[in-house]
């Protein structure tokens, strides 16, 4: 019997039921611990993958719900399982303590769970029934029924933040499984054994339930030719992705540029910009600058929702609030980041705020290789609506103070936003009538508004929408987190006079 207590990575792909090598690998790069090699992915793994999922789907596609929910459970089941291993080498990989692996896979294992239960419940399917008018005059009308139906094989994109949450079994694969739909995951090379391990557990789960081998595939490493012939895999339906803006969006053109175009749906990033209305600035600032220091760091400042961004409007209260935040900060050290590279895109972007005309330093910190310590800085709104390089992404923990001179200039600093995960209002009862003037704006610029709190921490739960408007993410009528996730890998289907024993299962219970 499998000991799943204990992990060794063997560096090999999962396709359609086997673990297969490649002949090229490549070493992670732990934070700390042993580095292991893992084979590297070519098209032809992605190709072998792609047709073991399209044949899967004639089967898993047309399961019961119940199934599905029996296999989403089982998944679940086989990562708690093996609970101690995944936060043993997850937190080698990625430098990530062990108590945010432990909560990380607490929420994956949740997710699943969550989404077996909901899928047996049947309101995603949005079923719909127009009964026959055959007496309606002038013409009569003929029976329709609607119901939401899987759109076949997923190919989903490891993200680098989160190992297990938005990885091998994280928020897309799930959906995707839930849905009805098989899935290719293109595993991130910083966590590789993490993704291995996952797969494993997968891989029991298909076992176990009896599903067709090829519902799932986890593919390692791999150059941009990996990535671009997956999204363009003709038997590939969708795409979901969580990465950089760069990234997301060269693989959303290929999706697009498809001669059969395909959806992507990509959260791409965000400066989750929070507003500080004067009520609650002067009744609370120290508060609030201590909250935003905590949500601002958590993590190395690699969450999507790290809110980088505090607008306010100038007066004794906001010198207060800098000073605040300036000691909240200061006694923060540095943090090792998930990879050299992010922590090398950091400083860039520290360099690249740093050198902005009218931006002020208030903490100078000192970081490098794979350390991020957190940076302040601040300017005026003046300076912001003529420097578009100011509302780019800094992907770690640096916060930038705007003070503005009014609530005219703060609007238009709203309006000027791009589009965001998160929007925050910490607001009194003194500052309703502005925060009544802001809320129109935000909500057109956020898939999620808050009121005094902090955009890190995404529940997952029926209500959560985690995307916004480009770029924040690809597809602004879709959420990556929450079951309306799972709407994004189904589509809507009508069946006109059709007989009983020709429509789906799912129409009739």
């Amino acid at each position: 019997m499998l000991d799943k207590t204990t992990f060794t990575p063997h560096g090999r792909h999962l396709i359609a039921g086997e673990w297969v090598a490649g002949e090229a690998r490549f070493s992670s790069a732990p934070a700390h611990g042993s580095a292991h090699d893992f084979s590297v992915g070519t098209p032809a793994h992605v190709d072998a993958a792609a047709r073991a999922a399209e044949e899967a789907f004639w089967s898993y596609g047309y399961s019961t719900r119940a199934d599905r929910a029996a296999f989403l459970n089982r998944i679940a089941d086989e990562i708690e399982a093996r609970a101690g291993a995944i936060t043993e080498i997850g937190t080698q990989e990625t430098g990530l303590p062990v108590a945010r692996l432990q909560g990380e896979r607490g929420r994956t294992v949740g997710q699943l769970r969550l989404f077996a239960s909901h899928i047996l419940n049947g309101d995603y399917l949005d079923r719909r029934h127009d009964a026959a008018l055959p007496d309606r005059q002038p013409l009569p009308r003929p029976d329709i029924k609607m119901v939401q139906r899987p759109i076949g094989p997923v190919a989903v994109f490891g993200a680098s933040n989160f190992p297990l949450a938005f990885s091998t079994a994280g928020g897309d694969t799930a959906a995707a499984l839930a849905a009805g739909c098989p899935v290719v995951v293109k595993g991130h090379s910083a966590h590789a054994g993490t993704a291995e391990i996952v797969a494993e557990a997968i891989h029991d789960a298909i076992k176990a339930c009896g599903v067709h081998a090829g519902v799932f595939s986890l593919i390692q490493g791999g150059k941009r030719d990996v990535g671009t012939s997956l999204v363009q895999h003709p038997f590939i339906r969708a795409v979901g992705f969580t990465g950089s803006l760069a990234g997301g969006r060269a693989l959303f053109d290929l999706c697009a540029g498809r001669p059969d175009p395909i959806p992507f749906f990509g959260e791409l990033g965000s400066v989750n910009p929070m507003f500080l209305l004067p009520h609650a600035l002067k009744a609370r600032g120290a508060a609030i600058a201590a909250g935003w220091a905590g949500s601002l760091t958590m993590g190395a400042g690699q969450f999507c929702t790290n809110p980088g961004i505090a607008v306010l409007i100038d007066s004794p209260e906001a010198d207060a609030f800098i000073d605040a935040m300036t000691k909240a900060l200061e006694p923060i050290g540095a943090q090792t980041m998930l990879t050299n590279g992010i922590a090398a895109a950091y400083r860039q972007g520290r360099d690249r705020i740093a050198a902005t005309a009218g931006v002020r330093e208030l903490i100078a910190s000192t970081c490098n290789l794979r350390n991020a310590a957190p940076y302040l800085y601040a300017t005026t709104g003046k300076e912001w609506l003529a420097n578009e390089v100011l509302g780019e992404e800094v992907f770690g923990p640096l916060g930038l103070i705007v003070r503005v001179d009014d609530d005219g200039e703060m609007e238009a600093m709203a309006r000027s936003l791009h589009g965001q995960l998160t929007c925050t209002l910490h607001l009194d009862a003194g500052d309703t009538a502005l925060g009544q003037r802001l809320m129109p704006v935000l909500e057109r610029k956020a898939g999620r508004v808050l009121a005094n709190g902090y955009p890190t921490g995404v529940e997952v739960c029926d209500a959560m929408v985690h995307g916004g408007p480009y770029p924040a993410s690809t597809n602004f009528g879709a959420t990556s987190v929450g079951t309306l996730s799972i709407r994004r890998f189904l589509r809507p289907v009508c069946y006109q006079n059709m007989p009983d024993a020709l429509l789906p299962g799912d129409l009739g219970t």
